[in-house]
């Protein structure tokens, strides 16, 4: 049903950390989900069906597809790549913004 804090309804932190399921799952469902203006719905057979069929399923589809391409035109090995300037300004960018994303995510964890 709907999460309801003050009703006691819903998994927060401490009972979602005891499941074992992992963070990035948790994260990657509740972004799913996440309600544009009004409360949103759990389920756990939800839960496990957009783990299943949204993520594991299209990323299998994705890394699938990638390995068939790689086989495909460049006989199974991703060639060496050379890389230009802007190359490598934009590789420069990603990690910063990966770095920043990565503290932020550390910022909101659990703490014992």
């Amino acid at each position: 049903g709907k999460f309801s804090k003050s009703r006691g309804v819903g998994v927060f932190g401490d009972m979602a950390k005891d499941t074992g399921i992992p963070a990035d799952i948790w994260r990657f469902y509740l972004l799913y989900v996440r309600p544009e203006g009004q409360d949103s719905a759990f389920s756990w057979s939800d839960l496990m069906l957009k783990n299943n069929s949204e993520l594991l399923n299209n990323l299998g589809n994705f890394i699938n597809r990638a390995g068939m391409f790689v086989c495909k035109f460049f006989g199974g090995a991703v060639p060496n790549m050379i890389l230009t300037l802007d190359d490598k300004r934009l590789l420069a960018r990603v990690t910063l913004e990966l770095r920043q994303y990565h503290q932020l995510l550390e910022k909101v964890r659990w703490v014992a």
